[in-house]
């Protein structure tokens, strides 16, 4: 089991914790997270192949929804893109939600994929590329990273004088429209689902944590807005600015930089990092932390 440990304050900030296991689990080679409470905080309907690979792994998972996908308040903008896909020359798509929340308004308005025949399409990460294929799309370009950063680095040099079509959430960083623009594209941002906190997670996540035989070692993000939407979830009663106790006892786990930045931005620690900014590199960051603490 993942022990306690206490907390520093360090610049006004969480200071990440030394976790050290009591036990060693049994058959670490095939079950190195046995033992080990993961709480996955993903969207319902993305939870399933996150907390099934940590239960092969032997993790015993925790599933409270911190963000939930809605549909936007409009589709006015996205419906505008669609009608006018013949004049972009290239499409991107920043996750697996925009993809499923595009094409199923081309869906509704009666667009094939000959509509992007034409189209130069970039995707964010593997899942974002997969998704796109699987719907019979093309994908092009996929950075070395899956961060905006990296997309601006990949097609920077490809997109002056181009018209791109930026496809994602109502809340999102500025980072790929303003730097393709300066670099001579025309970009228009349309958005195609928002995320929002789910309310109901709120007495559930607090149950979780108040009680010790439940109260998860592991705490995975995600995404920046898993992380802000987790601290929305935990209120006043577990005030960051507090140091609270509770949270000195879990290790945040991050996807990638962009949400280790936003987990310190906010005060909390980043335990355990992907070095491979994808749901399976996240796995590994925390089976290689559960190893090193077997072993320690």
């Amino acid at each position: 089991m993942w022990g306690g440990h206490s907390l520093r304050q360090a610049q006004g900030r969480l200071r990440p914790p030394t976790l050290t296991m009591s036990k060693k689990p049994k058959a670490a080679s095939a079950q190195p997270l046995s033992g080990v409470r993961v709480l996955v905080g993903r969207a319902l309907h993305q939870a399933s192949a996150l907390s099934a690979e940590l239960r092969r792994r032997g993790a015993e998972v925790i599933e409270i929804p911190f963000i939930e996908i809605r549909r936007p308040k409009s589709f006015v903008a996205l419906d505008a893109g669609l009608k006018s896909l013949a004049s972009y020359d290239w499409l991107i798509l920043t996750s697996v939600n925009g993809v499923e929340a595009m094409w199923q308004r081309m869906e509704r308005k009666r667009l094939t994929n000959s509509a992007l025949n034409h189209l130069r399409i970039a995707a964010i990460g593997p899942a974002t590329q997969k998704a796109i294929e699987q719907r019979g799309g093309r994908v092009d370009v996929v950075p070395r990273e899956y961060v905006a950063e990296s997309v601006v680095r990949s097609l920077k040099s490809k997109v002056k004088g181009k018209r791109v079509l930026l496809v994602r959430a109502k809340v999102a960083r500025d980072v790929i429209p303003q730097e393709l623009r300066l670099a001579g594209a025309q970009v228009e941002v349309v958005e195609a689902y928002q995320t929002v906190v789910p309310r109901s997670s709120r007495a559930r996540l607090r149950a979780a944590l108040k009680n010790p035989r439940r109260r998860p070692h592991v705490v995975t993000f995600t995404s920046s807005s898993t992380v802000r939407n987790f601290v929305e979830l935990l209120g006043p009663a577990y005030g960051l600015g507090d140091h609270h106790k509770v949270l000195a006892e879990m290790q945040m786990a991050s996807i990638g930089p962009v949400t280790s930045a936003t987990l310190r931005e906010l005060g909390l620690p980043v335990d355990i990092s992907a070095r491979e900014f994808t749901i399976p590199g996240l796995i590994a960051a925390i089976v290689g932390a559960a190893r090193s603490r077997s072993t320690a």
